[in-house]
């Protein structure tokens, strides 16, 4: 598992390392948000197909990962506190063939789906893609990626304060506070530009 993760986190990096700093060595700040279709080309068509497929099942697959907890979490909650209420604690079986069967749940249906539709509305409703997922990935990325992870290590390997590898850790750790920090200013400014031009529905970038 360690030797999975380490190779396809090197893989991921190498890639979006290659695109951004390419694209920006190459165009600079006149840099497309969307690196398929930003040149005003379209052919291949092929190719364009085969990589919106590749970033399809990517995403379908990370919404999944992101979701799923949330489900959860809301699903338990609402047993816990409805447990009378067959809309919240009923399972409904439904004969799929001869041997197998699945279990429906109204509330799991009507929640879930409700929440897909929202969140589908949310984001047609932005259409400055590139500088919301930007801000995103930069309230998201210190916390989760390198503070908690570095602070557990710590932890876990009992690092003494002060030591030499407490030190490296805690420099890591402020360098991507600075970087996120200087990442969400970067969209936010990206954001406020973007709404001087804003109409629902339409994609700016």
């Amino acid at each position: 598992m360690k030797r999975a993760t380490l190779v396809s986190v090197a893989v991921t990096t190498i890639f979006y390392m290659l695109c951004g700093c390419m694209g920006y060595a190459a165009f600079g700040d006149a840099a497309p948000g969307n690196l398929l279709t930003g040149f005003g080309f379209y052919n291949p068509f092929w190719l364009l197909d085969i990589a919106n497929a590749a970033i399809v099942i990517h995403l379908v697959g990370a919404y999944q990962v992101y979701c799923q907890p949330l489900f959860a979490f809301i699903e338990k909650w609402a047993s816990r506190t409805w447990p009378d209420s067959k809309f919240f604690s009923k399972e409904i079986r439904i004969r799929l063939c001869s041997n197998k069967s699945y279990s429906l749940n109204l509330f799991r249906l009507v929640w879930r789906s409700a929440f897909v539709v929202l969140t589908t509305v949310i984001s047609m409703l932005l259409p400055f893609f590139n500088d919301v997922v930007g801000l995103l990935g930069a309230l998201g990325f210190w916390p989760l990626t390198v503070y908690f992870p570095v602070e557990m290590y710590i932890v876990q390997k009992k690092v003494p304060k002060w030591s030499t590898r407490w030190v490296c850790l805690q420099t890591l750790s402020f360098a991507c506070l600075v970087i996120s920090v200087a990442a969400a200013v970067g969209s936010i400014a990206g954001v406020v530009s973007d709404l001087k031009v804003y109409r629902p529905f339409k994609s700016g970038s």
